[in-house]
């Protein structure tokens, strides 16, 4: 499993990078659109096991509709139409609700379990502020110079991918303390304190070395730690929706990792609240 991991990983990456700095904008968005729909697809099952073809209508008209009511150009994204940032900020808005259900579960599935309506919801608002967020980031090409939206969407990228290394890697060797036991018995504090010194690390190095620019060394730590716990919380969300649903991976697409879901999880949480906060706070 492992060595299928790294294999995927080392393939996924190259491309990702590549896609993020060298596609053309509206190829961009047809790709991440598309990502966002295998996403809806895989989170019918937490809805229905039985019409997840029907479930899946709902999600794939809403992206639809968004993208064709939305700006789609990178110029006008660029400049902060307020269209999609609501939907980003929405987005940051949810996660700051799901914090509540993660923590409070399995108490706070009484709230949800029994409503497909609601399950439907939180998948709506799980992906559709992800896809947003993260064209938001790319087109800031036009607002400040040719390839700092492909460094800003970057970043991101390699904040999550740092922040769950560190956690694995210091959970493994300090891990004592539980996090969320109900939700996901392996992690631990001592793998989360080590996520988010990792993500805080990356955040630091890769503004240096990107040149991104931030309000302060402040704002920068404090963007980097909330996106890491943020991403945590994504990855714990996910699993909350699988263990109600009996789903042990989102799906099998991708070698050693499973589904898609089972892999931007953790982006889905992050890009948003990382949207919101550094055009808000970083400039």
């Amino acid at each position: 499993m492992l060595k299928q991991r790294v294999l995927t990983a080392a393939l996924l990456v190259p491309l990702v990078v590549a896609a993020v700095f060298y596609l053309p904008f509206p190829a961009f968005v047809a790709v991440i659109a598309a990502v966002t729909l295998l996403g809806h697809w895989e989170w019918t099952q937490f809805v229905s096991s039985s019409s997840r073809w029907l479930t899946f209508i709902v999600p794939a008209a809403a992206l639809a509709l968004s993208i064709y009511s939305l700006p789609f150009s990178a110029y006008a994204l660029s400049h902060l139409a307020v269209a999609p940032f609501s939907v980003a900020a929405a987005g940051a808005a949810w996660w700051l609700f799901a914090t509540g259900l993660v923590l409070a579960f399995p108490k706070s599935g009484a709230l949800w379990t029994h409503s497909r309506l609601l399950r439907q919801l939180f998948g709506l608002l799980t992906l559709l502020p992800f896809m947003w967020s993260v064209l938001i980031l790319r087109a800031a090409d036009y607002q400040f110079s040719t390839y700092y939206g492909a460094k800003l969407v970057l970043l991101v990228f390699v904040l999550v991918w740092c922040a769950d290394s560190g956690a694995y890697f210091a959970g493994k060797a300090f891990g004592k303390h539980k996090m969320a036991p109900a939700v996901s018995p392996n992690k631990t504090l001592e793998g989360l304190l080590g996520g988010l010194v990792a993500a805080v690390a990356v955040t630091w190095a890769g503004a240096q070395l990107l040149d991104i620019h931030f309000a302060s060394v402040g704002a920068l730590l404090c963007i980097a730690v909330v996106t890491a716990l943020a991403s945590v919380l994504g990855d714990l969300a996910e699993s909350m929706f699988k263990r109600v649903s009996g789903v042990k991976d989102s799906g099998n697409l991708l070698p050693g990792h499973g589904g898609i879901l089972d892999r931007i999880d953790s982006l889905t949480a992050a890009f948003p609240v990382f949207t919101v906060l550094y055009f808000a706070f970083a400039n």
